[in-house]
């Protein structure tokens, strides 16, 4: 008899205990039950290994879990002293799943030099380093994603340079060394709203000064109102996310199963026939 379930484990956690019996079997008394759990490609899994844990009574559990694939589980027993073995073969596809990472896209428009300027250049670098070391206490980073020039007619009036940006930013994965904070203020979440307020802020001021400047602008400002922010969410390389495939994890970045791939960071994992693992990130 033959038996296959899906399972979800979070990648480097602990799993769950996972039984080499049936809800059925649970109930009954076995004679001479004997357990034998193997694992990708067909080996042995043993307790002698760290990772492994396998109890008495077959239960597995995977420990810092981070290999997806097929495990099967057979268990051959008595229903009663007097009757032939019987033999049950369960089939676990193991997923290791992570959260999803979100990062803010931010898109804004800055009056501009010259669209041939070196100003723009250098205005862009500055800006990018101010607004890095604003968020760095966060531990949080601006990436610049296209900075571009362009002529813009304006109503009732003539054509002036704009600058059109486009930034995002993200949490980091590491702290910052030696930072001593509470366990929800050092929550990647937590750290990348904060960087996201400091930023808008930020921007709100820029709209002040201007206002109070009105006569003296300078060659380069920001455009008031330009200001727009869209909530981005990705998977690691390798992981996506498929709730029609995976419906008991639907909002989890599940491991790319052979067949498929992700080579960046978005949130699907792609077609490719000539991936043969799990987590791929090229085709």
């Amino acid at each position: 008899i033959f038996l296959s379930v899906k399972v979800y484990v979070k990648l480097y956690h602990d799993s769950p205990r996972i039984l080499c019996l049936t809800y059925h079997l649970q109930n009954l008394e076995l004679i001479d039950p004997t357990f034998q759990w193997n694992g990708p490609g067909g080996g042995g899994l043993s307790s002698k290994n760290s990772s492994v844990q396998i109890s008495p009574t077959g239960t597995l559990t995977l420990r810092r879990f981070n290999l997806s694939g097929l495990y099967t589980c057979s268990i051959v027993y008595k229903p009663t002293a007097m009757q032939p073995d019987k033999k049950l073969i369960i089939k676990y596809l193991i997923y290791a799943y992570s959260d999803p990472k979100n990062y803010y896209e931010f898109t804004a428009r800055y009056h501009a030099a010259p669209c041939n300027s070196s100003h723009n250049a250098f205005f862009e670098k500055s800006l990018l380093q101010i607004l890095s070391k604003l968020i760095a206490k966060h531990s949080c980073e601006v990436t610049v994603m296209k900075s571009k020039c362009h002529h813009v007619k304006i109503q009732r009036g003539g054509i002036e340079n704009e600058i059109f940006f486009i930034f995002s930013v993200a949490s980091l994965d590491r702290e910052i060394p030696n930072r001593l904070c509470q366990q929800s203020a050092c929550d990647a979440s937590h750290r990348l709203n904060k960087a996201k307020q400091l930023i808008e802020r930020f921007f709100k001021q820029q709209v002040e000064v201007s206002r109070k400047n009105s006569k003296l602008l300078p060659e380069i400002y920001y455009i008031e109102g330009t200001l727009q922010t869209v909530e981005v969410y990705r998977c690691s390389p390798g992981y996506g996310m498929n709730a029609l495939t995976h419906p008991d994890c639907p909002e989890c970045c599940v491991v790319c199963s052979p067949g498929s791939y992700n080579p960046s960071n978005g949130i699907h994992c792609l077609r490719c026939d000539s991936s043969l693992i799990y987590g791929a990130t090229k085709c």
